[in-house]
């Protein structure tokens, strides 16, 4: 499949949610917010009473964004309700809105440089400690927790200034995402990482192990000295949801139903809980308003979520020295991801490579070929798709700001990325 249509595909939902097995599960577990009826258009194919009621649950009704519509706002009790006529569920691009990374450039500037600081040790374990703090990471996570901060405090009426504590949360974040990627490095034994060798593979597994904990540990020292207790508990959580996400992808599940939903828990654990929680303290920190929190985490959530599926599609759809590791890398780890567990509906095959983690010989050149036969990638991308278009009716609730429109033109880059 051609990456550059990943981005604007958009299938019947006949074709992505036929199967009746794990759809309801499957659908259930994305929501995570009302149960507010989705309704669509019929489309042509059979359609069992399952699949049915599946689509039903995706998503709380609310408008699906097209970037070259006008903006509509209405009177809300969060201040301003963004909505839209309901659309086509592609995303589209417009020029008018701001580019995220370009936006946040000027808060992120030095962030790396900043990072090093707080990682004052002995000369070895700095250059471990260093060696992924070298600017050359997309800054994701702390791009999004800016943006976010600027767009709450527009919404509170603080004109958009970014407090030192949330740039410190963006820092924070970053530092947590860093050192998960050293453990992970371990646990995996990857041999590299942002194109060129993991830690472990340059200095070994236990000073690598070492060097994941330092970072850690000076993250929480900063997480201290921002002084409020709730942003405390808020970040702590994303260190739970890490060890439990890792502990989750250790195992499978022998029933499909609960496959999907083991598989879209652990995505939440180990990626999209560190970008929501984090957009969740920033917001605290100006606003006491509950539902704005809830407005942050859930737009953190959902793009998270989003973002990692695309990842688990770069997989099988890009190559290696563009994601700067191995392509196939899930299938050689065991690891079933949203193409693999799409297309074991179409191909029964796949289920007993699946409960032995793709070990036998063949069995990953196997499943690479079920994967691509299939609509997987399809399917998992449109769920991406859904997952951005919460984002985006969770996000458009915040009064109109240049940053807040940036974190809706982010959901369309996320969705775009080849790396």
């Amino acid at each position: 499949m051609c990456r550059s249509c990943l981005g604007s595909m958009a299938v019947p939902w006949s074709r992505c949610w036929r199967s009746s097995a794990g759809a309801a599960v499957l659908l259930d577990w994305c929501c995570g917010l009302s149960r507010r009826a989705f309704t669509h258009a019929a489309s042509a194919g059979r359609r069992t009473a399952s699949s049915t009621a599946a689509t039903q649950v995706l998503f709380q009704q609310g408008p699906v964004h097209n970037f070259n519509k006008p903006m509509i706002f209405a009177r809300h009790r969060y201040r301003y309700l963004y909505s839209s006529p309901q659309v086509c569920c592609s995303i589209h691009s417009d020029a008018k809105l701001k580019d995220p990374f370009s936006l946040a450039q000027k808060d992120l500037q030095d962030l790396y440089e900043d990072i090093k600081k707080l990682l004052v040790s002995k000369a070895e374990l700095k250059a471990l400690c260093d060696y992924y703090f070298d600017g050359k990471g997309k800054a994701f996570r702390p791009m999004i927790v800016i943006l976010m901060a600027r767009a709450c405090n527009v919404h509170s009426n603080k004109e958009g200034i970014l407090l030192p504590a949330q740039r410190s949360i963006a820092m924070i974040s970053e530092m947590i995402h860093t050192a998960s990627l050293v453990h992970d490095d371990v646990i995996d034994d990857s041999d590299t990482r942002r194109g060129k060798n993991t830690i472990n593979k340059v200095w070994g597994e236990k000073k690598a192990i070492l060097a994941g904990d330092f970072i850690l540990s000076a993250a929480s020292m900063a997480l201290a000295r921002i002084g409020n207790n709730t942003v405390v508990s808020v970040l702590s959580q994303v260190i739970e949801d890490l060890v439990r996400g890792e502990f989750m992808q250790l195992g499978s599940k022998e029933n499909e139903n609960e496959r999907f939903k083991h598989y879209l828990e652990k995505t939440f654990k180990k990626t999209a809980s560190l970008i929501a929680n984090s957009c969740k303290a920033v917001s605290i920190l100006v606003n006491s308003d509950p539902e704005v929190h809830e407005i942050a985490y859930q737009y953190g959530r959902n793009v998270g979520i989003a973002f990692q599926l695309v990842d688990d599609i770069l997989d099988f759809t890009s190559c290696a020295n563009r994601l700067g590791k191995p392509s196939a890398a899930d299938l050689k780890l065991g690891l079933a991801t949203g193409p693999v567990l799409f297309a074991c509906q179409q191909f029964p095959e796949l289920h007993a490579m699946i409960m032995r983690r793709f070990s036998s010989d063949g069995d990953v050149d196997r499943a690479w070929q079920y994967v691509l036969k299939s609509d997987g990638v399809e399917q998992t991308n449109y769920l991406a798709q859904h997952y951005c278009q919460e984002a985006i009716r969770q996000i458009s609730r915040l009064r109109p700001s240049t940053e807040r429109d940036a974190l809706i033109r982010l959901t369309e880059l996320v969705l775009r990325r080849d790396k």
